[in-house]
């Protein structure tokens, strides 16, 4: 699992470097910064589903339903860190940087153990606990 923690923090960097670098793109193209900013969130969210499922988690799982879960672990994602940095600069009164700081080790826990079990399955009864149940052939 361990391996599987440092491909998903792999992952995640090349998210956020595809989502800004297409953001400063689409902006100098002209296109307005909300749409700019959807699109690109798009296109680092595509990656990270590509790249988790493939690379992190070896998952055979695809199709429909599975990045239906993807998006549903994005969004909750998304709503865990607003509420983090909203806690921790409205409650605690931290500056705005250490409050997103404070805020992404739990919403990136939480995103990877939701995106490993539910979304690839490689948590109880996934691929990758079906591989350990059955022995190698000797």
């Amino acid at each position: 699992m361990t391996g599987q923690l440092a491909r998903f923090l792999v992952v995640g960097a090349s998210n956020t470097a595809i989502t800004l670098a297409s953001y400063a793109l689409l902006v100098a193209a002209g296109v307005p910064a909300v749409a700019a900013s959807v699109a690109a969130f798009a296109a680092g969210a595509a990656n990270g589903f590509r790249l988790n499922r493939a690379w992190t988690f070896r998952s055979r799982r695809g199709g429909a339903r599975t990045v239906a879960r993807y998006v549903a672990v994005l969004a909750l994602g998304l709503g865990l860190n607003a509420l983090g940095v909203a806690l921790a600069v409205g409650v605690l009164g931290l500056p705005r940087h250490a409050g997103e700081l404070a805020a992404l080790p739990p919403v990136t826990a939480t995103t990877f153990v939701l995106v490993r079990w539910w979304v690839f399955g490689a948590g109880r009864g996934g691929t990758a606990a079906r591989r350990a149940a059955v022995p190698p052939p000797r």
